[in-house]
């Protein structure tokens, strides 16, 4: 499309959203709905396409429909809440800033450029948060495909270990949308790939089947990376090497590494393979890494802008319109998201509700504390990876030979012998008798699934210890906790100092113990001692 086309269109767009705007501003209940959220939010209009100066903020009511009259077409407000937003400058400290914010919301923005996987995805959500203790929230229509989702700010404690929550901005909200996304991606590919296989999804969406799997990383989990593996040969000095792609890319030619040639590399051949960025490893030199099955990528079809949280972060307020589609930012009840229509969001056709019932004071402080414990493990666990990494490299590092990015040999222990066990496992593995097994359990499959241990051997190994135990948990209860340990976010087992062990009674310490901080680091270091590693 030629510019004066463009322009032509962009003009009668705009065009037909003033005139809407005009109209459906005018009415009562959306001014009143608009400045009643308002309150104590930075609040900023939009002129179609460039925003109005900040910090501004409403002080009646009767300034929507002036802002408008001025040429607005849209609301934006902070997730921030402040003492005095006229007071806000980008000159203050974090401390300043800190004494002025009020409180936040925690929001969830869910987009998808397909309606109905919003939908799937915001119900899922929700039923997370109500796990967690969390029933009041908000949901509205995000004006174009997707879904806001707020947690108030009343919900949240106003201290968590000494710290001041409202003071924890953006770096708890942030921690808490990533722990809900860990938590959310597995129920959500289950729930699509249920309702539709996987041909069927690439029919509905126009994108080939190989887009839509992903294969991840066995011991992080993570998605892996397509790369290739380029043999080189240097006609000069006659040397072969295997490499990835640019490994030896100096600007625009690969050159041999022998300092004393340096001739241009010939590239004899190239094979493609999976790479993992976080373990630094390849399926060509590690190809246990990586998981034969390959799973579906939910990514290419929504995009959940969990984690996009940051200082001054605007998001459109509640029955605002959008420019693009000249849709309102409808208010949704929670419960019936999956009946919602775009012709709700119709700024003719829209019914004006509470964006929030009455919040229950902390109901989303379990919530926060967990994804706390998240963090914790998971900085653990990374911590953990990277002592791997570097035993790793002390062992395969031979005199002077050249290492290379993803050549170390990851510690992955598919059946984890007991000689690696610290004594605490041990003697949880010999049974319980007396209460206590459910946190036992808890300590067993953190401590196989950290260790990379196959899912099938994990099983039987927690049915064996079972049947050791006074009284056997059920069944049922055990194979719940395995498939929640299989697909939820990994988590390392307590540190050797926690009270649990104590608790379990089996808070047994060797010379090993007294060295390391939790049972996996035990592990690891007792399996280079004992050569299992090399």
């Amino acid at each position: 499309m030629d510019d004066g086309a463009s322009s032509k269109e962009r003009s009668f767009k705009e065009q037909r959203v003033r005139e809407v705007s005009f109209i459906y501003y005018m009415r009562g209940d959306i001014k009143k709905a608009i400045y009643d959220f308002s309150l104590k939010r930075e609040c900023v209009p939009r002129y179609f396409e460039g925003f109005g100066k900040r910090p501004d903020s409403f002080q009646y009511e009767g300034d929507v429909l002036e802002q408008v009259k001025r040429g607005a077409t849209s609301f934006h407000c902070s997730e921030e809440l402040w003492d005095d937003v006229l007071e806000i400058n980008n000159e203050m400290s974090r401390d300043e800033f800190n004494e002025l914010r009020c409180g936040w919301g925690l929001l969830l923005d869910i987009d998808s450029p397909y309606l109905e996987y919003s939908k799937i995805y915001a119900e899922i959500l929700i039923s997370v948060l109500k796990f967690h203790g969390i029933d009041n929230v908000g949901v509205k229509f995000s004006g174009s495909k997707g879904f806001h989702v707020i947690v108030p700010w009343g919900a949240f404690p106003e201290e968590i270990y000494g710290k001041k929550t409202k003071d924890m901005f953006p770096e708890w909200p942030r921690l808490i949308c990533e722990y809900l996304g860990s938590i959310i991606q597995p129920k959500l590919a289950d729930k699509i790939l249920h309702d539709d296989s996987l041909k069927e999804i690439a029919k509905k969406t126009g994108r080939e089947e190989s887009e839509l799997v992903v294969r991840e990383c066995v011991s992080c989990h993570r998605p892996a990376v397509k790369k290739n593996l380029i043999h080189w040969i240097c006609p000069a000095c006659k040397n072969e090497i295997d490499a990835e792609e640019g490994m030896y890319n100096n600007r625009r030619k690969s050159k041999c590494p022998n300092p004393e040639c340096r001739t241009e590399l010939f590239e004899a051949s190239r094979e493609e393979m999976h790479y993992c960025k976080y373990c630094e490893v390849n399926s060509k030199r590690n190809p246990e890494m990586f998981e034969e099955k390959e799973r579906f990528d939910t990514d290419k079809l929504i995009e959940a802008d969990l984690i996009l949280v940051s200082p001054r972060h605007l998001f459109r307020m509640p029955y605002s319109l959008h420019e693009k589609t000249a849709l309102s930012s409808v208010v949704i009840d929670k419960d019936k998201i999956k009946d919602f229509q775009i012709t709700d969001a119709r700024p003719l056709k829209v019914k004006v509700d509470e964006f929030y019932v009455d919040v229950r004071k902390d109901e989303g402080k379990e919530l926060l504390l967990q994804a706390l414990d998240w963090k914790e493990q998971k900085d653990r666990y990374e911590r953990i990876v990277e002592d791997m990494k570097k035993g790793a490299d002390k062992l395969e590092g031979v005199g002077n030979k050249p290492k290379h990015s993803g050549e170390f040999k990851q510690i992955i222990i598919p059946e984890p012998p007991e000689e690696i066990f610290p004594p605490q496992i041990k003697l949880i593995l010999n049974g319980l008798k007396h209460d206590g097994r459910k946190r036992a359990l808890f300590v067993l499959l953190s401590f196989f699934k950290s260790l990379g241990a196959k899912d099938e051997w994990i099983e039987k190994k927690v049915f064996e210890w079972n049947e050791k135990n006074y009284h056997p948990l059920k069944k049922g209860y055990l194979l719940g906790q395995l498939n929640w340990y299989r697909k939820g976010p990994l988590r390392l087992p307590p540190n050797f100092g926690n009270d649990i062990y104590q608790e379990l009674g089996v808070d047994e310490i060797d010379e090993l113990v007294r060295q390391t901080k939790n049972p996996v680091s035990y592990a690891v270091k007792k399996w280079f001692q004992l050569g299992m590693g090399r």
